[in-house]
C-alpha cells in the first residue's frame, strides 16, 4: 500500500470532508481523492481492494464513488461495509455496475458479480431477513436502471425508474427479454451522528 498525498480528514465537518473515487483507474472524479491497486492510473492512494481497511480514519469522507467496481471486488459485503465504515454519518456512496442481462456483464472474465437492481437492499431495511450477516446499514435515495437503447426509446427505461413495481415486474419477468444495460444506486451511510 502506498500513499502519494493523504491528510487525516476525521476533524473536518461533514460538508468539508472530501469524496473518495475508489477504483479510479485514470479517470478520476474531480477533485476527489483516488484509491485504485494500479499504479499507472491517476490513484492518490494504491491499496489492495480486496485488503480491509482502506488506509483511512472511519467517518473521512462525504462520498464514495465505486463506478464499475463492485462487480470486481472478491467481496462484495465487506466492500460495502467498508464503505459504511468510510462515510460519515448521512454520506453517501455511487455504485455504479452492469445490469447481469447486458453482455458487458459476463464477458469481462474480472467480472465476480453479476448484479441486480435489488442486490443491494440486502444493506437497508428491507433487507429479505438477512440483515444480521452486516451491521452497515445503508437509506437507498434512488436506484437507476439504463436499459438498451431500444427499449429506452420505447419508453422502458421511463416505466422502470418511475414505478417501483413496474421495476420488480421487470426484473422478474421481463429482464431477460427487454435487458438492462447498467444500474446505478445513491445510498445514505445510515450511521450514528459523530460526537
Amino acid at each position: 500500500m502506498t500513499s502519494r498525498a493523504f491528510t487525516p480528514l476525521a476533524s473536518l465537518p461533514s460538508a468539508a470532508l472530501p469524496v473518495l473515487d475508489v477504483g479510479c483507474g485514470i479517470n478520476k472524479y474531480p477533485g476527489a481523492i483516488g484509491l485504485d491497486r494500479n499504479p499507472n492510473t491517476a490513484a492518490d492512494v494504491i491499496a489492495d481492494l480486496d485488503r480491509f481497511p482502506f488506509p483511512f480514519e472511519d467517518s473521512s469522507f462525504r462520498e464514495v464513488r465505486a463506478i464499475h467496481v463492485i462487480e470486481h471486488v472478491a467481496d462484495v459485503i465487506r466492500t460495502m461495509e467498508e464503505f459504511w465504515r468510510l462515510l460519515a454519518p448521512g454520506g453517501r456512496a455511487f455504485i455504479v455496475t452492469p445490469h447481469y442481462t447486458d453482455f458487458s456483464s459476463f464477458c469481462d472474465p474480472t467480472h465476480r458479480w453479476h448484479l441486480n437492481s435489488y442486490s443491494l437492499r440486502y444493506f437497508g431495511e428491507d433487507n429479505a431477513g438477512y440483515g444480521y450477516y452486516s451491521a452497515a446499514r445503508f437509506r437507498e435515495i434512488s436506484t437507476r436502471v439504463k436499459l438498451l437503447a431500444l427499449w429506452r426509446y420505447l419508453g422502458f427505461e421511463f416505466l422502470v425508474n418511475t414505478f417501483p413495481r413496474f421495476r420488480r415486474f421487470w426484473e422478474f419477468y421481463l429482464c431477460y427479454v427487454i435487458r438492462g444495460k447498467v444500474i446505478e444506486w445513491t445510498l445514505e451511510a445510515r450511521k450514528p451522528p459523530l460526537p
